[in-house]
């Protein structure tokens, strides 16, 4: 009914009413007929609405034809372990020779940003499927059913979808799974339950020699709060982790990013690569595009190498802020994060990338680490200098001015997780222990006893290099940064200097 049509039979109830009652009519039970049908018209619509999948109100889901595994970086061997999968439904023929039974779903798991969205886009495309996708939170509501009922829907869709595509297949994404499917607990029934029960019954529907046959792919970063019926053979047949990228991996998702921008000739990519260490993929695209606003904001035809290290930074550490020191202030943050960075420089050389008096998001100044490559093993000592490294900010305060500020608070934060870490590792002098069956003295004692011993080496090593702080203080106080070159090149000084006077 149009808007006009609307207003007009607002306007004519009301006096068709006022006239019947003027004319001595008892419309008690016209207006009682009245709301019940209008009830029930609602009531249909709502319904229906529910009904409706979150693809087709976003305009009949947009296909993502144009999504290829090769648009996606750094996940090789996530791709290659779901393009496997994938080709259990393409070659159906093929695999009933061997009497292999086509996967009914696949659980990609991973931290945020990782892909697995892209991944599930590019599985529709790899296996020219129809595509129907949907979130967790959508099939979470107020009303008891709803939720088991838009599942039934959803796959539905998926079926009528495929069928009107003239596909004989189709893939039904669900991402932020775990809202849905998480583990069920004993006692008082919950809507969550009964939209869980209608999905494994649905999965448990899908037969592979049906056609259209149906895949399930579903997007986790909580695999372990996700219920054990939901992940055993026969329904997520296939779990595929989709992590962090690597060096290599890191490289490939920039170069995919860089296609469409002007990057300068001079810029090594390579570099920056390795400068973002922990990155996952949504970050390094935010890392290319931050630094093409860095280059149009210095009106520059190109993205220079300094660009990219600014958005890595704002990545990071968030934009620089307006915050307005005094010179005490600023005196005393150049001097501990200069201690973060001695330490650094002591222990794992040609690690530090830059040294910024800069206040971003919270910090008033920073510095940026260079891992030399990837790691994902640590050893003791290992763990042990970054403990050090954490602490240099602190004990180069105390060196200066007798004493700590709040600003250390995150680098103890840091330093007591790498203590657990050890502990939990089998790497202290309690040896391989569970936590809870250790008292809270006991794990005090020895957090306590590691601590020291490596605030007392953090000492001894910054105190040789009271020269570097003074040469160092001056030049960052005026700069507000100091590049990794430029700091080793104070270092290798001072140490000549002593050399020569010893």
């Amino acid at each position: 009914m149009s808007k006009l049509g609307k207003e007009m039979l607002v306007g004519f109830v009301p006096v068709l009413i006022v006239f019947l009652i003027f004319l001595g009519v008892n419309v008690v039970p016209v207006v009682l007929a009245g709301v019940i049908l209008f009830s029930l018209l609602y009531l249909t619509r709502m319904r229906g609405n529910l009904g409706v999948s979150s693809s087709e109100r976003k305009g009949k889901n947009r296909a993502p034809s144009y999504l290829t595994f090769d648009d996606i970086g750094g996940q090789e061997r996530a791709k290659n372990e779901l393009i496997e999968a994938l080709d259990f439904l393409i070659k159906h023929e093929e695999i009933s020779k061997f009497g292999i039974r086509p996967l009914k779903g696949i659980l990609l798991t991973g931290p945020p940003g990782t892909g697995k969205t892209l991944m599930a886009k590019a599985a529709a495309h790899y296996t020219n499927s129809a595509f129907v996708s949907a979130s967790g939170s959508e099939f979470v509501e107020m009303y008891v059913g709803v939720g088991a009922s838009r599942v039934r829907d959803l796959f539905k869709e998926a079926r009528s979808r495929a069928a009107k595509d003239g596909k004989d297949s189709a893939i039904i994404f669900i991402d932020e799974i775990d809202v849905i499917g998480g583990k069920r607990e004993g006692g008082q029934h919950r809507e969550y339950d009964q939209t869980l029960n209608q999905l494994l019954t649905e999965m448990d529907g899908i037969h592979t020699a049906d056609t259209p046959r149906i895949l399930m792919v579903a997007a986790t970063n909580r695999k372990e709060m996700l219920d054990s019926a939901l992940l055993r053979p026969g329904r997520f047949d296939r779990h595929i982790q989709v992590d962090l990228p690597d060096k290599k991996g890191r490289m490939h998702i920039l170069q995919i990013h860089a296609k469409n921008k002007p990057v300068a000739d001079e810029v090594s990519l390579e570099r920056v690569a390795g400068e973002t260490f922990g990155f996952s993929g949504a970050q390094l695209e935010s890392v290319m595009n931050e630094a093409a606003i860095y280059a149009m904001r210095d009106g520059r035809p190109d993205i220079g190498q300094h660009h990219f290290s600014q958005a890595i930074d704002k990545v990071m550490m968030g934009e620089k802020t307006d915050r307005e020191a005094t010179m005490e202030e600023r005196k005393r943050v150049a001097l501990h994060e200069l201690g973060h960075a001695i330490a650094a420089e002591k222990v794992r050389p040609g690690t530090v990338s830059m040294v910024s008096l800069s206040p971003r998001g919270q910090a008033l100044g920073y510095v940026r680490h260079n891992p030399q490559q990837d790691q994902y093993l640590y050893t003791r000592a290992e763990l042990e200098q970054q403990i050090m490294i954490a602490l240099g900010g602190a004990v180069a305060e105390e060196m200066f001015y007798g004493g700590r500020s709040t600003g250390s608070r995150n680098d103890f934060e840091q330093a007591l997780q790498l203590v657990r870490t050890m502990m939990d590792s089998g790497l202290t002098a309690l040896g391989i222990i569970d936590r809870q069956m250790v008292t809270k003295e006991e794990l005090m004692k020895e957090n306590s006893a590691i601590l020291d011993e490596l605030h007392a080496k953090t000492r001894d090593m910054l105190e040789a290099y009271r020269p570097a702080f003074e040469q160092s203080l001056d030049i960052l106080i005026q700069e507000e940064v100091l590049t990794g070159d430029q700091f080793r090149a104070l270092l290798a000084s001072v140490e000549t200097t002593a050399q020569t006077s010893a």
